[in-house]
């Protein structure tokens, strides 16, 4: 990622060259309202007067990145700024994208076509003027979320900018303005309109941004939850053992772990969403309330819903595991050594830890099965987790057996004696396979 820093310094180099030809330029967007706010920027945008054809002429090598709005990308090294000349935009047939962009000479134009007040803003960097022609500064004071302009048009326009505006309210912790609200919740089913890509990208934000308790609860508050997530929205009332879940139904679970969570991978963040995905479809009551087998079925649940969302491959199985692998935690003081040591050393087990940790807080509070991992991983060396090979396929067909399954269970033995301790030697590993060999 860019250095902040060197963007801005960017940004401030461009707006001045633009200056000097005449033209009006500003920051504008998101980076003026995090600046504002005493966040540091991720990234920099400008908006200006000047045309696609002129910024392109005076900055030879930027890239033209969407010809149809009039946006251009100048890279320095790491520093990326994106120019867009001021527009307003026609109607929305389709739901995301305008029919018709008109390049504009003001600013104004520029910021009433946007989304919300607080990412209407501009900035001239040079002065330290801001430039609010919708009164985005005193919804910054106020910490409200409210739509420029009709909320209804502004979202039929785009639907998810509904998503957007939970996004913003549960990272900055601010509130959705009345009407804003008011329309989401009028229009909410419209959402299932947003390709998969889309909805997946804004709710990865949501959960993974800081505020995924707050997040997940403005989705269900404005009636967006069920079209999205209705398997999440299936948590609410499903009673828990008292014993083990003192603080309620697994919605309150999850809640409060999304909020112990703070910002994260997005895959951790998913994991904890979904963990317990499969306790609705597994409840039931015998001696006390049971969930068995929740974590098989929550896994293949999650891969549905995963992939719904068009999540990677690698995405899906990352997050899949996390679910299926979470109940393991409280048998890890019971395992074998070589079973404690092959589960230590399962892939990004530090998100496995962690959301296990998170389970545990929102819970019962009992964390002696995290303390025991933790101790463990801190005295086993690299080598006592990944033990080198003794032997290898070649040696079993030097030693005249043939290829075959059995080659796996064999070298399995082996590396199982090695994790146990009770081998050391290539001979001692050689007499492992022959007894897994034999018939």
């Amino acid at each position: 990622m860019a250095d902040s820093s060197e963007s801005l310094k960017l940004a401030v180099a461009l707006i001045a060259r633009l200056r000097n030809r005449a033209h009006k330029a500003y920051l504008v967007g998101g980076c003026v309202r995090d600046r504002l706010l005493g966040i540091e920027p991720k990234d920099f945008d400008i908006a200006t007067d000047a045309s696609p054809t002129q910024i392109a002429a005076y900055f030879p090598g930027a890239q033209l990145v969407g010809a149809h709005f009039g946006v251009v990308l100048l890279q320095e090294r790491e520093a990326r700024v994106e120019v867009a000349t001021f527009r307003s935009e026609g109607a929305y047939t389709d739901a995301r994208r305008p029919d018709e962009v008109r390049f504009e000479r003001e600013p104004f134009l520029d910021a009433r076509r946007r989304d919300f007040t607080i990412n209407g803003l501009m900035e001239d960097p040079i002065s330290g003027e801001i430039l609010d022609y919708v009164g985005g500064r005193a919804d910054l004071a106020g910490k409200t979320i409210r739509a420029i302009g009709d909320a209804e048009s502004r979202f039929s326009e785009d639907h998810l900018r509904m998503l957007r505006a939970v996004r913003f309210a549960a990272r900055l912790n601010f509130q959705i303005e009345s009407r804003t609200g008011g329309a989401i919740s009028r229009q909410a089913g419209l959402v299932t309109s947003v390709s998969a890509e889309r909805v997946r990208d804004e709710l990865v934000r949501i959960v993974s941004e800081g505020g995924a308790r707050r997040g997940l609860e403005l989705l269900d508050e404005l009636g967006l939850l069920p079209h999205l997530l209705p398997e999440v929205k299936a948590f609410q009332g499903v009673e828990q053992p008292p014993e083990f879940h003192p603080e309620g139904d697994v919605w309150t679970h999850v809640m409060l772990m999304l909020e112990e969570m703070g910002p994260a991978t997005g895959s951790l963040a998913f994991g904890v969403l979904l963990h317990d995905v499969g306790k609705p479809r597994t409840f039931r009551r015998a001696e006390r309330i049971r969930f068995d087998g929740h974590a098989e079925v929550g896994a293949a649940i999650a891969r549905e819903l995963l992939e719904r969302l068009r999540f990677s491959n690698g995405e899906v199985e990352r997050v899949t595991a996390l679910v299926v692998n979470h109940m393991k935690f409280k048998d890890v003081q019971k395992m074998r050594a070589s079973t404690l040591k092959r589960f230590l050393r399962m892939e990004h087990f530090e998100e496995h830890l962690a959301l296990h940790r998170l389970d545990c807080l929102a819970s019962n509070g009992r964390t002696e099965s995290y303390d025991f991992v933790c101790q463990k991983l801190a005295a086993l060396s690299v080598e006592a987790l990944h033990p080198r090979r003794l032997i290898s396929g070649n040696d079993l067909i030097a030693a005249g057996y043939s290829p075959g399954p059995s080659f796996s269970q064999a070298l399995e033995a082996v590396e199982t004696a090695q994790l146990e301790g009770e081998i050391h030697t290539r001979d001692e590993a050689m007499e492992i396979a022959k007894r897994a060999l034999e018939p």
